[in-house]
């Protein structure tokens, strides 16, 4: 018996004894099933800058995993190795959630977060983990797509304290060519997440070519400033030759500093550059009084003024999760 997947905007219709596009989700004697679950490919001890979470719990550390598989087939992925992998081609460890919170306590990480690959993939496995993780005082972060239908999105939300999520372009044309996608989806996402009250940040990866004239910048944080608020960090990155995009030059770091200019002009409070050294682009700066509040080098904080949530010198609040 066939079996239709619900999870993500694919609805992949699955034969017996075959998987879904995202390669992970079988359908076993007209049962669904994942075959990733408690089977992380990745673990690793990171700063939360490095999602890059900018405006959440600066400086802490994030136990960090991911298994095999991936609903998005991105021609420019930096983790193809892992997230194009066959399961049984893999090599993984078991760890269950209750190990991984062990693990998360035992490393001194204040925090969870479901990346490399899309969380969304291994869903029941992040949703499991996350409700023990959340009962034992541990956060837990999704860097994602945000390719999911919005049922299972609202249940995850529950359990999330922040979500980073890619929006690649404001165009479905580049979604359908570039990533085997579809925009509104994604879309959806960021809404229900900014609603849901979990804390969001935003990430646009600047390909060459393909999505980095001036006026698809502009396009894409207008729909942010509308949609999620100025005060929704959004950060640029810089694109690097890879995978099936390996004949595309890297980012020039003129255009990550116009994306930023464009950005702030259109009234975004909270721009970074990342992927590139940058002297301004990845620190953050009060809104108000425009004095430097954190600044970082890297995946590293060299200075938070930061105080109670607040500018120290004018009293402005700063979106984010601070303590």
């Amino acid at each position: 018996m066939n079996v239709q997947c619900q999870l993500c905007p694919k609805q992949c219709l699955i034969k017996p004894g075959q998987s879904g596009e995202c390669r992970v989700r079988i359908n076993v004697d007209g049962v669904l099933r994942t075959v990733v679950y408690s089977y992380p490919c990745s673990m690793h001890i990171d700063p939360v800058e490095k999602k890059p979470f900018f405006h959440f719990l600066p400086g802490s550390k994030t136990f960090s995993l991911a298994t095999v598989g991936c609903n998005l087939h991105c021609k420019n992925c930096q983790n193809w190795e892992i997230s194009q992998a066959n399961p049984e081609d893999s090599e993984v460890v078991f760890c269950p959630p209750e190990k991984l919170v062990e693990l998360a306590k035992t490393n001194q990480c204040t925090s969870l977060a479901y990346t490399y690959t899309d969380p969304v993939v291994y869903y029941e496995y992040t949703l499991d983990t996350s409700k023990l993780a959340k009962a034992a005082g541990i956060r837990n972060i999704l860097i994602t797509a945000g390719y999911i239908n919005k049922e299972p999105w609202k249940e995850l939300l529950q359990y999330t304290d922040a979500a980073r999520i890619d929006l690649k372009s404001m165009s479905d044309d580049f979604y359908r060519e570039n990533c085997s996608a579809t925009l509104k989806p994604v879309l959806d996402s960021l809404v229900l997440t900014k609603a849901s009250g979990v804390h969001l940040e935003v990430i646009n990866l600047v390909i060459p070519t393909l999505n980095d004239k001036p006026e698809q910048i502009r396009s894409l944080v207008q729909w942010v400033k509308a949609n999620l608020g100025g005060d929704t960090p959004l950060h640029f990155s810089q694109f690097y030759p890879q995978y099936k995009m390996q004949y595309l030059p890297k980012t020039s770091a003129e255009t990550l500093d116009t994306a930023r200019q464009i950005a702030m002009s259109e009234g975004m409070k909270y721009v970074y550059i990342g992927n590139i050294a940058s002297v301004t682009g990845q620190n953050t700066y009060c809104p108000g009084c425009k004095k430097l509040l954190i600044e970082r080098s890297g995946y590293t904080v060299l200075l938070n003024r930061l105080k109670e949530g607040c500018c120290p010198d004018c009293g402005e609040k700063i979106y984010g999760v601070w303590k």
